[in-house]
């Protein structure tokens, strides 16, 4: 087992955050993998093609990285599944296809990671939520239903694995992150945007906070967001 550097694991690495998540962890002298649905053209670190939804092909990726690596110190869950539609025309697929990005995807990555970091002697699991983990807004009644529900999978983890030195958290993401992607989808100034490379850096913060003050939940929007 190569256990020079630490291994932080982002699942949902996609280009923007995912990538400046893998990017920081590195920078901090870590060792970085990503896994995802979809390989990103431009990678910062190695990534594993997988869907995170699927335990029969997740488990073994982590036991390997594991067994090579030895239990993860960070893992970051940045799954989303994003459906904009009025509630006649959300379909029922719509509904599980949410759910299981976002929520199956956690249940089964927590439980390949979990329980390692405890033996491991602790570690550090994010979740990114966004503002619909906190409000439904019209038009978004399945992204918001999954993400309620991943807050609450993450509160529950939280007051399961914090006694055992697992620090899992929750972060709210409360306005549009800077991707090309959400450029084409929204029509709002860049400068509005919140940029991934300074999310990537507050998570960092967030995974380094010594055991008497443990943040649980914490959200982060750009100064011109109203809330």
């Amino acid at each position: 087992m190569n256990s020079d550097k630490p291994l932080a694991i982002v699942a949902g690495a996609g280009t923007g955050l995912g990538q400046s998540l893998l990017a920081r962890f590195q920078a901090g002298g870590m060792t970085t993998i990503g896994l995802g649905r979809t390989q990103p053209q431009e990678m910062t670190a190695p990534f594993h093609q997988v869907d995170l939804s699927d335990p029969s092909a997740v488990a073994p990726v982590i036991s390997e990285l594991i067994a090579a690596h030895g239990p993860p110190k960070i893992v970051v869950h940045n799954t989303a599944e994003l459906v904009i539609a009025p509630f006649p025309e959300t379909t029922l697929e719509d509904y599980q296809r949410t759910w299981t990005s976002m929520v199956q995807s956690l249940v089964v990555l927590g439980q390949c990671v979990l329980q390692p970091m405890v033996r491991g002697g602790g570690g550090v699991l994010i979740v990114s939520g966004a503002t619909a983990s906190l409000r439904g807004g019209p038009r978004f009644s399945a992204f918001a239903s999954a993400k309620f529900a991943l807050r609450g999978l993450t509160q529950s983890l939280a007051r399961e694995y914090q006694p055992a030195g697992v620090h899992v958290s929750h972060v709210v993401l409360d306005g549009i992150i800077d991707t090309p992607r959400s450029r084409d989808l929204h029509s709002l100034d860049p400068s509005k945007m919140m940029k991934p490379y300074e999310i990537s850096e507050a998570y960092w913060q967030l995974a380094h906070q010594p055991q008497s003050t443990w943040t649980h939940e914490l959200d982060l929007r750009p100064a011109s967001e109203g809330f």
